[in-house]
């Protein structure tokens, strides 16, 4: 087995990160990982934010803002307070270009993979991840705070930082649980048993 296999078959989403947050040096890598994702006709259907420091807290009071009307103020609080789970957070935004071969869901699965690029850089580096979405990130409130232009998407918000502590692995799926092979009708597969 080679090393990039195993390394993300060890894999884990980290919940409890604290500082310090990944160097400048370390996100640039884990941003040039990200522009390796598949892409259709070269598009970079992607781009992404990095909020730290007082960005935490504007990007908490935003996440407050887009609790429903019925919100508690525990609820609200809560929301406000879930950007300092990390000392870093990285917003993937997808933003599809108008393309005859390539439709715009492709454009967001290639957003997609470079999220999931730069958090493995990220842990290879020796730092946690999250990937988070929630409601929030579907609020056009949250995307006007942002910045984010007409058609833009986010594909999620990527908490990262130093490992605070270790979590119990979780239990994953045998493969025969999900996958199963597909043979064209009247043909035989050679994964047929």
């Amino acid at each position: 087995m080679s090393s990039i296999t195993r390394f993300i078959l060890d894999r884990a989403s980290e919940p409890r990160l604290q500082a310090p947050a990944p160097p400048v040096s370390v996100v640039d890598q884990a941003f040039r990982c990200a522009a390796r994702a598949p892409d259709h006709a070269l598009l970079r259907p992607w781009r992404y934010l990095v909020v730290e420091g007082e960005g935490l807290a504007a990007l908490g009071d935003l996440f407050a803002e887009c609790c429903p009307p019925e919100a508690s103020d525990k609820e609200r609080e809560k929301a406000r307070n879930a950007p300092g789970r990390a000392p870093m957070i990285i917003v993937g935004i997808a933003s599809p270009r108008h393309h005859p071969k390539v439709p715009e869901v492709e454009q967001v699965m290639s957003a997609a993979a470079g999220m999931s690029f730069i958090s493995l850089a990220l842990n290879d580096a020796g730092y946690g991840a999250m990937w988070r979405t929630g409601p929030v990130a579907y609020h056009p409130s949250l995307h006007d705070g942002l910045g984010l232009l007409p058609g833009e998407s986010i594909v999620g918000f990527l908490y990262t930082g130093t490992v605070a502590s270790e979590k119990p692995s979780v239990p994953r799926p045998d493969t025969k649980e999900y996958v199963s092979r597909w043979a064209a009708p009247g043909r035989t597969s050679p994964w047929q048993v």
